[in-house]
Formats: structure tokens, C-alpha cells, sequence
């Protein structure tokens, strides 16, 4: 006779687990249908459209053929194209890390008054348009900017350097556009850079560079990494600073995309390269994951080993 109130006590206590599995799944909802609308959908129609053919003056043979992908895939100038995205994105990834980690890093350290600001001071460039920063390149670069002029007045240089129109201002430019991301992504993942650790080990003789080879570096890489995917995929997908500062000599798939959209009113062949650019940057995050997981088990795997 006692145990026949069993079950409607698990009864409820089933219902008050059910009560908040559905409350999560009433707040996901709204996000849900933004994804879908924003996102998911648009990425479906822009499959469809690269499985359509070409057609003279931009008509669209609307068809289920990969003759559109075989197109762009077995031409030198696409390639050339994809060659030059990943070259830019490599190029502007390491040199915004390498100029962006000592100020992460001191961001990180200083124990200063002045942080806050210091801080806002390093992430302030995000409160300007990226046109507008970029057209202030096209003024420094050019070969009447401040940079040919200083060097030209100092008896440095004959005839002005070709800093524009060509890959090298776009790295550079690109380069100072991105490293308020890089500085932002590097300081939220320097979580477990411990001072007491540094004073640890120069406490027992390490030198500083030992201090920073051993310590410093391996416990800050999370957040390098982390930098270093936000930047190449940031670069990869950047259309302003290409085409201003590359003054239409510099290829890379973002322009291109736009010129066979826009110009050519080739929308499959558009497609295409966006597939092609989701496909590069799924390759990017596969490589960030692989990564990761060798930097958490050179965390651990020390640990358990010891244990």
C-alpha cells in the first residue's frame, strides 16, 4: 500500500525536468529562425546557383550540372586567385600576430592605472570605418604619401617605392585594420599566463628567454591560435582594403566574387567561388581544431602521465 505513491511522485519530478528542457527550447527558437533566415537559407540558394550554367549576356540555364565547378576549377586564372587569398591570408595573419603579441602580452602584465585606457587606447581603431582606414592607407602608402615623402626628404631614397597598388600595401594596411581583433582574441586567451609561474622559474636560474621559450609561450599559444583564425579568416573574406589599396592588381576571391556577380553578371560562377571559399575556410577550422586538441594534450597529457 505504501508504494502506490511512487509514481505520481515520478510523475512530477519527470514534469520538472521536462519544465525547463522546454523553456531552453522556446529561447533557442528565435535564434533558430534568425540562423535559418540569415544563414542557412541564403547558403542553399547559393548551392542551387552553382549547380546552374552560365549563359550569354548573364542569363542563367537553370540545370543540375557541376559544368559551372568544372569551369572555374580547371582554369589557371582561378587558381591564381585562391593562391593569392591564402598567400594574403598567411601573410597578414603572421604579421599581425607578431605585432599585435607584445601589446597583448603587456596588456596582459602591467598592473598600471593607465590599463583601462591603455586598453580602449589599443582597441579605439574598431570606432573607424574600415573604408575610412583604409583610404588613410591609400594616402600614406601612395607614391605622393607621407612615407615616400619622409623617406625622399632624409636623402633615403631616388624615386618614391612602390608601396601601393600591389600586395605589399595590402598587407600592410591589412595588417594595423586587423590587429585590434588579434590583440582582443589574444588577451581573452592568455586566461592561464600565472605571473607567479614566470617568477617561479626565474626564481630557479631560467633566463628570460628560457622564462618566455618554456613558460610564457606555450601558455599564451591558446590564445595566438585563437588570433591567428579570427585574422586568416577576417583577410580571406576582406573585399574593401584589396580592392582600394590593390588598385585592381590584387586577385583574391572576395573581389573576384564581386566582379563575376556584379560586373560579369556570372552569378554560377560566383557560386562556385563561394563554395570555394566556405571550402577553404572549413579547411582552416579543421587545421584550428587539430591544433587545439595538440596544445590540450600537451597540457594534460604532462599531468595525467605524472598522476
Amino acid at each position: 500500500m505504501t508504494a502506490a505513491p511512487a509514481a505520481p511522485a515520478a510523475a512530477v519530478k519527470a514534469a520538472r525536468r521536462r519544465g525547463p528542457a522546454r523553456q531552453a527550447l522556446v529561447l533557442l527558437v528565435p535564434g533558430l529562425l534568425a540562423l535559418l533566415l540569415t544563414y542557412a537559407l541564403p547558403l542553399v540558394w547559393v548551392v542551387r546557383m552553382s549547380l546552374n550554367e552560365s549563359g550569354e549576356g548573364g542569363l542563367i540555364r537553370q540545370t543540375v550540372s557541376l559544368a559551372t565547378f568544372g569551369e572555374v576549377l580547371g582554369s589557371s586564372h582561378y587558381w591564381n586567385v585562391l593562391g593569392q587569398t591564402v598567400e594574403l591570408g598567411v601573410l597578414v595573419t603572421f604579421f599581425t600576430l607578431v605585432v599585435s603579441y607584445p601589446v597583448a602580452l603587456f596588456l596582459t602584465r602591467t598592473a598600471s592605472r593607465w590599463r583601462s585606457l591603455l586598453m580602449a587606447l589599443a582597441i579605439a581603431p574598431l570606432l573607424i570605418s574600415s573604408v575610412a582606414r583604409t583610404f588613410g592607407w591609400m594616402a600614406i602608402l601612395g607614391r605622393q604619401g607621407v612615407v615616400n615623402k619622409t623617406l625622399d626628404a632624409l636623402g633615403v631614397i631616388d624615386s618614391p617605392l612602390q608601396l601601393a597598388n600591389n600586395l605589399t600595401g595590402v598587407v600592410i594596411a591589412s595588417t594595423e585594420i586587423y590587429m585590434p581583433f588579434a590583440i582582443l582574441a589574444m588577451i581573452s586567451g592568455f586566461g592561464r599566463l600565472d605571473p607567479a609561474l614566470e617568477q617561479a622559474a626565474a626564481s630557479l636560474g631560467a633566463p628570460r628567454r628560457t622564462v618566455f621559450r618554456r613558460v610564457v609561450l606555450p601558455l599564451t599559444l591558446p590564445g595566438v591560435l585563437t588570433a591567428g583564425l579570427l585574422v586568416f579568416v577576417l583577410s580571406l573574406s576582406g573585399y574593401v582594403t584589396p580592392r582600394l589599396i590593390g588598385g585592381g592588381r590584387v586577385f583574391v576571391l572576395a573581389t573576384e566574387i564581386y566582379d563575376e556577380a556584379i560586373t560579369s553578371l556570372d552569378w554560377p560562377v560566383a557560386a562556385v567561388l563561394s563554395m570555394l571559399l566556405l571550402a577553404v575556410f572549413g579547411v582552416v577550422i579543421v587545421v584550428y581544431l587539430w591544433a587545439q586538441r595538440a596544445l590540450e594534450a600537451r597540457f594534460t597529457g604532462g599531468r595525467e602521465a605524472r598522476s
